[in-house]
């Protein structure tokens, strides 16, 4: 069997914050809470597989310019998917790294949007095609490394 990802876990400054942002915008569902010594955690999937944890103990915000998490991207099946949740990001004034779906290289069909969390984590929603014709904002280099 090849190692493959499990669950991520994220160190957030805000626990409600971040729950009502990766739960209400980006539609994970709280498979659990909890808190132990003094910290608050969630843990969240798609009602059946644990996709992410949040754990309320950072003091400040991701840095990144720091060894770490570079960024973390979700996969959905269509472009028309990933443009809904871009408009649901919008909404709430989320920043964005890139304007719209731009490809994941000049030319690919793959693409995404490119934007934060409210602690300022780097965060991608793909899907596999559809971005046909969309800009690279990197002309030779992958998109999902210059945010």
């Amino acid at each position: 069997m090849t190692m493959r990802t499990g669950h991520i876990g994220l160190n957030v400054t805000d626990l409600d914050r971040s729950l009502a942002f990766y739960r209400d915008v980006l539609d994970f569902v709280v498979v659990g809470e909890g808190k132990e010594e003094g910290r608050r955690y969630a843990f969240l999937g798609d009602g059946e597989t644990l996709v992410l944890t949040l754990w309320e103990q950072a003091a400040d915000a991701y840095d990144p310019g720091r060894s770490g998490l570079h960024h973390l991207a979700f996969e959905v099946d269509s472009i028309e998917r990933v443009t809904a949740y871009e408009q649901a990001l919008r909404r709430r004034g989320v920043d964005f790294a890139h304007d719209g779906v731009v490809a994941h290289r000049e030319g690919a069909a793959s693409g995404g949007i490119f934007f934060h969390d409210p602690d300022g984590i780097r965060l991608e929603i793909s899907a596999p095609s559809g971005a046909d014709g969309a800009p690279a904002p990197h002309a030779s280099a992958p998109t999902c490394g210059f945010f």
